[in-house]
């Protein structure tokens, strides 16, 4: 029975080992994934807010660049105004294509190209 009991500890030693090995790659897995929020990077926070508010500019606010939030919120405040005539439904069409657009490019980009297109880069538009 000692050469059974001594393979089972030799069995829980390995399980137990492989075990916390996994917690560890998983631990260092989730600081990394989650290091970058609230931090300079804000590529899902942007892109997110992008497909769903795209057309009020709220993205743009988001990463810094004011003149473009306020052109999106402006013609976004004339497209509601003028919804009753044609012309209004056309500029929140068009809006609401940009920021889908938009939305779409930040969250398809990798993490450093966003960085550097979009924050160190200052690339407004698309």
């Amino acid at each position: 029975m000692s050469e059974e009991q001594n393979k089972s500890e030799k069995n829980a030693n390995e399980f137990a080992d492989e075990a916390n090995k996994t917690a560890n790659e998983f631990t260092a897995g989730a600081k990394e994934a989650f290091s970058g929020i609230g931090g300079d990077n804000k590529k899902v926070l942007a892109g997110v807010i992008a497909i769903f508010f795209g057309s009020l500019g709220i993205h743009k606010f988001i990463l810094g660049y004011q003149k473009e939030g306020i052109i999106l919120l402006v013609a976004s405040i004339i497209g509601y105004a003028t919804v009753c005539l044609v012309v209004g439904g056309f500029i929140l069409t068009a809006l609401w294509i940009v920021g889908i657009i938009e939305g779409i490019i930040y969250l398809t980009k990798s993490d450093e190209e966003f960085y550097n297109t979009y924050q160190v880069g200052r690339k407004p538009w698309f």
